[in-house]
């Protein structure tokens, strides 16, 4: 379970990087602490990806994984769409959450339908990095609070450091 999940993962991480490098887009990792349980809490990692489109929207993919570690864990690919309520792309934001909810007990797979809620404050550090607290709320799952660590890309595909393109394909 655990190296399909990180293979998962991996493979998610590098063809994100990808897209990322040729357009305005951002990516983020982060842990997460959730209801994804039937019994207890769970703790877990988020990644996503979103593309900045116009008008202060973005749109996007989200994995998160999850377990409660008694043998209960959950794994959730969907995707965002993001509006930045207050102008440009960091700030103040709501997220809505449609995909797939794979939840894992006791040698058993049990898909749902994803949904979700989720608003959060996008702290840019700089051109390029950003702190990003958030919580949701939906179906299957109860609650989730968290908290992406991201970088930014720009146009040409590099990554814009105090004005200084630090990285460039």
């Amino acid at each position: 379970m655990k190296k399909t999940t990180s293979l998962i993962a991996l493979i998610l991480f590098l063809s994100i990087g990808v897209y990322a490098q040729e357009k305005k887009a951002a990516i983020g990792v982060g842990p997460e602490w959730n209801m994804n349980s039937r019994e207890n809490f769970a703790g877990g990692a988020g990644l996503a990806f979103d593309y900045m489109l116009p008008n202060s929207f973005a749109a996007g993919i989200t994995f998160t994984a999850s377990s409660n570690f008694s043998g209960a864990s959950a794994l959730e690919p969907a995707a965002l769409f993001r509006w930045y309520f207050l102008g440009g792309y960091t700030g103040f934001f709501l997220q809505a959450d449609i995909g797939t909810f794979l939840f894992f007990d006791k040698g058993e797979i049990f898909p749902y339908f994803l949904g979700g809620l989720s608003g959060g404050f996008r702290l840019p550090f700089n051109s390029s990095f950003y702190m990003e607290p958030y919580g949701r709320l939906g179906y299957p799952f109860a609650f989730g609070i968290g908290v992406l660590f991201g970088i930014r890309f720009i146009d040409n595909g590099g990554v814009i450091l105090d004005k200084e393109i630090i990285f460039k394909r």
